[in-house]
């Protein structure tokens, strides 16, 4: 059949930069961190916290996350590094492919959690601000699946539909629906959707990543029912749709819980920040105050200094006049006695 319109796979998800490689998944996954930090910082700074302070807890929470993503990975795909015929040191190669958004976001919350600890931050606060950022990241994350031409759901002779080109690793080319497309879409409306959220519902103390966890499982619920890839399953459902039933229930039960026993938002998000320091500031205050305080010093020291000159001068003036008094007696007395 002859198709009008279809979205094409790239030829090669990787380009060789002499002896680099560059992996277009790679790019994509580090573009989709940058994107996170740079929104996750804007939304800090709004809620009264310190520039910068999302980079630093990032530095924790990525790398976290990257393990996370692959172990869970791993552990559910086991059969794919660790079965008769397959190679185990595979399992490192996370350039290849397969992340599991899940184990990313619990061992990376585990990372953020860290960070937040040792800058007195309370995690929840954190999360709330980066959550649009983690679905927009997501969304950019995904077109890393179409370099490697993975993730796609069954055939279809719609006009976008994508176009598998590779035979490796059990693939059959042919045209499918870009289910990769599909999630990253939905995960754009998710970013956007938490934005107005928080806006118009002044969602605090985690409830805005828990709308983010549990808007993104209903679509994550039904793109992962058109997927063919191989995966486990239970009941005759996808292991991934277990998942994102079971935390789609688990973050609408927060939300309802944290509304009724913590209403509102949080006050303060970083205790030890003025409001100098809030808006990149501080410091420049804090050295126009040093140079004022130093200056107020100095100026004290030199009218000290010059108040005792005038004392001493006076002393040396009144000690004069009293010698010349004294002379003049004199002199008054000798005059007398010649007389």
């Amino acid at each position: 059949m002859e198709y009008l319109a279809y979205i094409p796979s790239p030829s090669r998800g990787v380009i060789h930069l002499g002896p680099i490689p560059l992996r277009g998944y790679a790019f994509c996954i580090i573009i989709g961190v940058f994107v996170a930090v740079w929104l996750g910082n804007r939304r800090w700074i709004a809620r009264g916290g310190r520039a910068g302070t999302v980079a630093d807890i990032a530095v924790w929470a990525v790398p976290f996350g990257l393990v996370g993503g692959r172990l869970y990975h791993v552990i559910t795909d086991y059969e794919l590094y660790f079965s008769e015929g397959r190679d185990w040191v595979d399992a490192f190669k996370v350039w290849q492919g397969g992340l599991g958004i899940w184990g990313a976001i619990a061992v990376g919350a585990l990372g953020a959690w860290i960070g937040c600890r040792r800058r007195g931050i309370p995690l929840p606060a954190y999360a709330d601000a980066i959550a649009p950022g983690i679905a927009f990241a997501q969304a950019i994350g995904r077109w890393g699946n179409w370099f490697n031409q993975e993730l796609y759901g069954r055939e279809t002779h719609l006009p976008w539909a994508l176009h598998i080109t590779s035979s490796e690793g059990g693939r059959v080319p042919g045209y499918y629906h870009p289910t990769f497309l599909y999630e990253s879409l939905w995960c754009i409306g998710v970013g956007f959707l938490v934005i107005w959220a928080d806006r118009r519902f002044k969602l605090g103390h985690g409830r805005a990543f828990a709308l983010y966890v549990a808007a993104y499982c209903v679509g994550r619920g039904w793109i992962e029912y058109m997927r063919v890839d191989d995966a486990h399953h239970i009941l005759g459902l996808r292991l991934n749709d277990w998942t994102a039933m079971i935390v789609f229930l688990l973050a609408v039960l927060y939300i309802v819980l944290s509304a009724k026993k913590r209403p509102g938002r949080e006050a303060v998000v970083e205790p030890t920040v003025s409001d100098g320091e809030a808006d990149g500031t501080g410091d420049a205050a804090e050295a126009a105050e040093a140079e004022e305080a130093s200056g107020a010093e100095v100026s004290e020291a030199e009218a000290s200094e010059a108040e005792a000159e005038a004392e001493h001068e006076g002393e040396a003036k009144d000690g004069a006049e009293a010698e010349d008094e004294a002379k003049a007696k004199d002199e008054a007395g000798s005059a007398t006695k010649k007389s």
